[in-house]
């Protein structure tokens, strides 16, 4: 049995090759994209279509409400209890999403991580409703420096869990990536994707015009009023809450859009860069991605 693995920075066209090689494989997607899991939003993360979504069987988008936590260690458990089903019918299954600690939920494992008690989340809530997401960067270099450079430093509910965790936690980040990874039933293929910086920015810079054309709007002020929520303290709704409440006008809500999505691409490459594992490809390579994958299921 065989999990392939899609990772590579936003915009860079991961959804369409996870749809070629489920009609390939005849299998269905698991989806690793933190952002996709709730059904309130769908332009600003980028979901596939509708017709994406028929093209192919796909599990984990729009299965939680924004009301919802749902932490990677809930996804792993989830995730891997559903890759196991499938792989009574499947000899192949597609992974797929540029959310590096999701991806690495299913592909190694999580160590437990500590429930949070509600007056140590509100407090945390409290700094970054007070100080903004600077303090939050802070606050979390003050006590776990690691932890701080792994993850995405511009998302305040990244911030936050990531505080929760380095506050009732026993160990570093650092520590916690010493220890053993977890041994899975299936073998793993893990393939990247990306370009030239300056196509995966101007790839970037026209999804965030194709979001605001799609009616990006409407959809934040759909959910304005749950705006606290951690799933909605994130790339693309944290700026047109800005524009709403008076803060810029709409065309620097865009230009801060365009600019936080290109400093996550970043860190996301940075982030899957780490894995020596990963064979790195141009986007639409569908054929040399192909071929590499069944080369290696032949070994």
């Amino acid at each position: 049995m065989y999990l392939i693995s899609i990772v590579g920075p936003t915009a860079i066209g991961k959804t369409a090759l996870a749809i070629q090689l489920s009609k390939q494989f005849n299998t269905h997607i698991i989806s690793a994209d933190s952002r996709q899991f709730y059904k309130e939003i769908s332009i600003g993360t980028a979901k596939p279509s509708d017709d994406e979504l028929k093209a192919a069987p796909h599990h984990f988008i729009s299965n939680k409400s924004i009301s919802e936590t749902y932490s990677a260690g809930d996804f792993e458990r989830d995730a891997l209890m559903k890759i196991e089903e499938l792989f009574k019918e499947h000899n192949v299954m597609i992974l797929v999403g540029g959310s590096g600690l999701y991806v690495n939920a299913v592909l190694e494992g999580l160590h437990d991580m500590p429930s949070v008690d509600q007056v140590t989340r509100n407090g945390i809530i409290e700094l970054y409703k007070a100080e903004g997401i600077e303090a939050l960067q802070n606050k979390l270099k003050a006590i776990d420096e690691d932890r701080l450079n792994a993850i995405d430093k511009m998302n305040p509910q990244r911030l936050m869990r990531a505080i929760e965790i380095a506050l009732l936690s026993k160990e570093t980040f650092g520590e916690l990536k010493q220890q053993q990874k977890k041994v899975r039933p299936f073998k793993i293929i893990k393939i990247g994707l990306n370009t030239d910086r300056q196509k995966l920015y101007d790839r970037i810079n026209q999804r965030v015009d194709l979001m605001l054309n799609a009616g990006l709007l409407n959809e934040c002020q759909s959910v304005y009023e749950s705006r606290n929520h951690y799933a909605l303290q994130t790339v693309g709704y944290t700026e047109i809450f800005d524009f709403f409440e008076g803060k810029h006008d709409l065309n620097k809500a865009t230009e801060l859009i365009k600019q936080h999505t290109r400093n996550y691409a970043k860190r996301q490459l940075t982030w899957f860069r780490r894995d020596p594992d990963t064979a790195w490809f141009e986007p639409d390579n569908d054929k040399e991605i192909l071929k590499h994958i069944k080369s290696l299921m032949k070994q």
